[in-house]
């Protein structure tokens, strides 16, 4: 797992004076979890046994066989800035308690590595490449509560714009500054960043653009950006959200993933001349992917909120279907792009709900399903705006539900088994748990639903 010695990070905690270790790992449904030890216990025998703890709390396994143990991933390893004792902090994996300390197949990371082994076991490729958008809203305020006799939110933002806040410059931007201040912190993590600026919605909403990385590190590289960003939000005393529409009328926040594939140095995803300049590999990726779309929204969209989102007139994706600079459309083929090492596409549907591992790796799996069989986006009806009319291009929507998804994932998953990817287990389990999700919003009274019913 980790190519870093013991003997490297035992001299760093020597010299920097560490005092704590500090593992973190998300649970199934992606939220951040950690485990802090004092540094004198971190021993070569504690890197290859791990750490034990309940795996049950991390929603992978029942309370009666529970117990798991976290390794660390020592190449990881970072001095954390918001700690006030001396902290290095590192990524964990779940694995097993057998003597061999297996690597938990439901475990993000692991199945992201294995996504990226499946594109090499096909010859498809040896890594894929993924360049992020993170974009989210930073409130002044934030209030929320639900019980018995009532229900209520409110949000607070000193931002106002008439029309579009897309670049809106300083003084009117008010977090150009804090947006500095993360892109910083994000750079003393090891994490790239191409720009940042104030996005579209006119209450507080950002977007920072990282860089291109393999599949594991950009997952970790979105965990550690909401790290960054909820501490230093709380610093600032503001509040920080990546739900993806908090704003009803406002645009809203999606992480747009843009994607290509390595064969050693070469992009196979580039050809002088085909459409976009894609080749057809590219082009079946695409394929896989849109012919899944609906199943991947079980993962990349995996919220009730994440369907707010996913409407007309906010430059939100909402159609099955690919294009040159397209909002709309699915899949976007940027027509900035002039340097062949970074011919891409970028799909747009994701959101940070998502477990990033989870997401990333079920992308790649559908992508590699259309190269594995050839899939023709156009013969699928896929066909891009400017195509010709005779390839029948259709107006195919993406789902409007969670629920509708999850029917899609249970209907179709044989894509993401391909290489024992992502077990049939953590599949059943990921549907169980999202459909909880759904029945505990449908059971309660919405406070809008007493607008238009209370005095029927």
């Amino acid at each position: 797992m980790s190519k870093t010695s013991f003997g490297s990070i035992a001299q760093i905690i020597a010299q920097q004076e560490i005092e704590f270790i500090d593992l973190k790992m998300l649970d199934l449904t992606g939220r951040l979890h950690h485990l802090s030890f004092p540094a004198v216990r971190m021993t070569e025998k504690l890197c290859r046994d791990g750490v034990g703890f309940d795996g049950s709390s991390y929603g992978f396994l029942k309370v009666e066989n529970s117990d798991m143990v976290l390794v660390p991933d020592l190449a990881t390893a970072r001095i954390d800035p918001f700690r006030r004792r001396r902290t290095l902090s590192m990524f964990a994996e779940a694995h097993l308690t057998d003597s061999a300390r297996t690597p938990f197949n439901q475990d993000g990371r692991v199945i992201g590595r294995r996504a990226e082994a499946a594109l090499r076991q096909a010859g498809v490729a040896d890594c894929s490449q993924w360049g992020p958008e993170y974009e989210f809203h930073l409130f002044e305020k934030a209030e929320f509560k639900t019980g018995e006799n009532g229900s209520s939110f409110g949000l607070q933002s000193g931002e106002r714009f008439f029309g579009n806040a897309y670049h809106a410059c300083n003084p009117f931007d008010h977090f150009d500054d804090f947006r500095d201040d993360v892109c910083a912190h994000m750079a003393d993590f090891g994490i790239p960043v191409r720009y940042h600026h104030h996005e579209v919605g006119d209450q507080g909403q950002q977007e920072i653009e990282g860089w291109f990385s393999d599949l594991v590190t950009t997952g970790d590289h979105a965990v550690l950006t909401k790290y960054i960003l909820f501490n230093l939000a709380e610093r600032h005393d503001l509040q920080v959200t990546f739900m993806p529409k908090p704003l009803f009328g406002n645009a809203g926040s999606g992480w747009h993933l843009h994607q290509f594939l390595l064969q050693g140095a070469r992009n196979v995803f580039h050809d002088e001349d085909g459409y976009a300049n894609l080749s057809p590999l590219a082009l079946h990726y695409i394929g896989g992917i849109l012919t899944h779309a609906d199943a991947l929204c079980a993962f990349t969209n995996p919220s009730t909120n994440s369907f707010k989102r996913l409407v007309p007139g906010f430059e939100a994706p909402t159609v099955r279907t690919f294009g040159r600079s397209n909002r709309g459309a699915a899949i976007r083929v940027p027509s900035y792009v002039t340097d062949p090492a970074l011919r891409r596409i970028e799909y747009r549907p994701p959101d940070l709900t998502a477990n990033p591992y989870l997401c990333c790796a079920a992308i790649l799996m559908a992508g590699l399903d259309g190269i594995v069989n050839k899939i023709d986006p156009v013969a699928a009806g896929f066909a891009p705006e400017d195509a010709p009319s005779h390839t029948g291009r259709q107006v195919d929507f993406l789902p409007r539900s969670l629920d509708d998804s999850l029917d899609a994932l249970e209907d179709d998953h044989a894509f993401l088994l391909r290489g024992e990817v992502f077990p049939e287990a953590l599949i059943r389990r990921w549907l169980e748990i999202k459909r909880e999700e759904i029945q505990a919003i449908n059971g309660r009274p919405h406070p809008y639903e007493f607008t238009m019913y209370f005095d029927f």
